[in-house]
């Protein structure tokens, strides 16, 4: 590798001149500074910026730390990070907790050893107590998609019940009356809250939800035709179906199809996130669009202005309302 060292023997001139030029410092002739220009590219030297940032102690490096960036809602979410540290010149480390507090907590320890003061945070299991222990020593920590009062400055989040609520409310004024619910068997803060939206919805039309009519899976396509088959064996009877998000809503609806049932037609379906494979699959999925890149690139403008002035004063909450996408996947209730 190429060293500041060598560039400096080549050009015959000190250390110091070539640092000076490379961060297009005073005090270097123009002839001189052409000359440490020329060498540098000759050389093909890169300036270090690990060392750049053993001297400052900060770098432009900002860190994101999500579930499973293989996932397209944290794929979704980590496209607008890297959006939103672009248009800051900043650049990004990515990190997976795989869904574990140990590993999340260590990939927000390595990102830290990697001098980045500005941190975005998908934190699904660490206590609040943590959380806000890491906020004390973050500066530009940032959580997206969860809320905690204590640091509300610090927390992007978006409606999940009201979400909810509007996709329930589209159904009953659809005619139906006869619901199930299919939810991820890891009830971390969503399915809690667009649950909640759900039977606060129906509560308020006087439909009922029995029990039954409410099946958990895993918050995939498999765990969504596994929760369909689940209530089809129960004898569920049900013309509406909302499912936690869209990749569940997909799998239901291949499990449907396999039963003889039709959708809309026969039962209507709703999901949401608004992923991209909801505008592409048959028939084109109704659902709540969540704005996962436009969160992630206002949390990453947040915590990148948190992180280069720890000592300004933020009072702002940053609370998104998801809105409902209607598709081909919801009709009017059979006989309404």
């Amino acid at each position: 590798m190429v060293t500041i060292k060598d560039v400096a023997k080549v050009a015959g001139v000190s250390i110091a001149t070539v640092s000076r030029v490379i961060h297009d410092g005073g005090q270097v002739g123009e002839a001189c500074r052409a000359r440490v220009k020329k060498v540098i590219a000759e050389l093909g030297y890169r300036p270090n910026s690990n060392a750049r940032a053993l001297v400052s102690k900060t770098t432009n490096t900002l860190g994101v730390v999500t579930p499973k960036i293989s996932m397209p809602f944290f794929g979704s979410l980590a496209s607008g990070v890297e959006k939103g540290a672009r248009e800051n010149n900043y650049k990004c480390l990515m990190s997976n907790s795989l869904y574990e507090t140990k590993s999340e907590l260590e990939a927000i320890e390595s990102l830290r050893d990697h001098n980045c003061r500005s941190i975005i945070l998908h934190s699904e299991y660490s206590d609040e107590k943590t959380l806000l222990k890491l906020a004390e020593e973050i500066p530009g920590l940032v959580l997206i998609n969860r809320y905690i009062p204590a640091i509300s400055n610090r927390c992007v989040w978006l409606d999940n019940q009201t979400g909810a609520k509007h996709a329930t409310d589209y159904l009953l004024k659809r005619g139906h009356k006869k619901f199930a619910v299919i939810t991820s068997i890891y009830q971390n803060g969503d399915p809690g809250f667009r649950l909640q939206g759900i039977r606060e919805a129906l509560k308020t039309a006087n439909v009922p939800l029995p029990e039954a009519a409410i099946e958990e899976s895993t918050a995939n396509l498999e765990g969504g035709e596994q929760a369909v088959k689940a209530l089809l064996a129960k004898g569920v009877k049900f013309t509406a179906l909302l499912a936690y998000n869209d990749n569940m809503a997909i799998g239901a609806i291949h499990a449907l199809f396999e039963a003889g049932l039709r959708v809309p037609e026969d039962v209507s379906v709703i999901g949401f996130d608004d992923l991209i494979v909801s505008r592409v699959c048959r028939p084109r999925l109704t659902t709540v669009h969540y704005p996962v890149e436009e969160m992630a690139s206002y949390a990453t403008k947040l915590a990148i202005e948190l992180g280069e002035h720890p000592d300004a004063s933020h009072h702002r909450t940053h609370l998104f309302i998801p809105h409902l996408v209607e598709r081909d996947s919801v009709a009017d209730a059979p006989g309404a």
